[in-house]
């Protein structure tokens, strides 16, 4: 049985933001990966589409989450759902770090607006 101790996830930055994955190929995932994302306070990260669907869930803090052009406000508890193909921006504009939980796919891939490709270590 994979048990991923705390000690055991590896962490990532990127855009200003970690990422502290846990549910991985290195770690026994075979179809999911699961992380926590940190997000410091005035971090925005640049709009990208994303390959497959992935489910954004808020832990704590707030966050402005823009998704295919519509912006919402997520407070800790919130849900977002983003399909495969849509464009994603998030942004904390307050004073105070917010923590998520993501889900998606093994092997997503997200695209910046100038085309670059980023496969994100902590879903492969």
């Amino acid at each position: 049985m994979p048990v991923v101790r705390s000690s055991e996830a590896v962490t990532h930055e990127l855009h200003g933001a970690r990422f502290v994955s846990y549910a991985a190929p290195r770690t026994g995932g075979r179809e999911l990966c699961a992380w926590r994302g940190e997000v410091p306070a005035g971090t925005r990260a640049p709009a990208h589409s994303v390959s497959r669907e992935e489910v954004l869930h808020l832990l704590d803090g707030e966050l402005l989450v823009t998704l295919d052009g519509r912006t919402e406000r997520v407070t800790a508890g919130d849900t977002v759902i983003v399909n495969a193909g849509s464009v994603l921006t998030v942004e904390n504009p307050t004073d105070r770090p917010a923590v998520t939980w993501v889900t998606t796919s093994l092997g997503m891939t997200a695209e910046l607006a100038d085309g670059t490709r980023v496969a994100p270590p902590w879903t492969h």
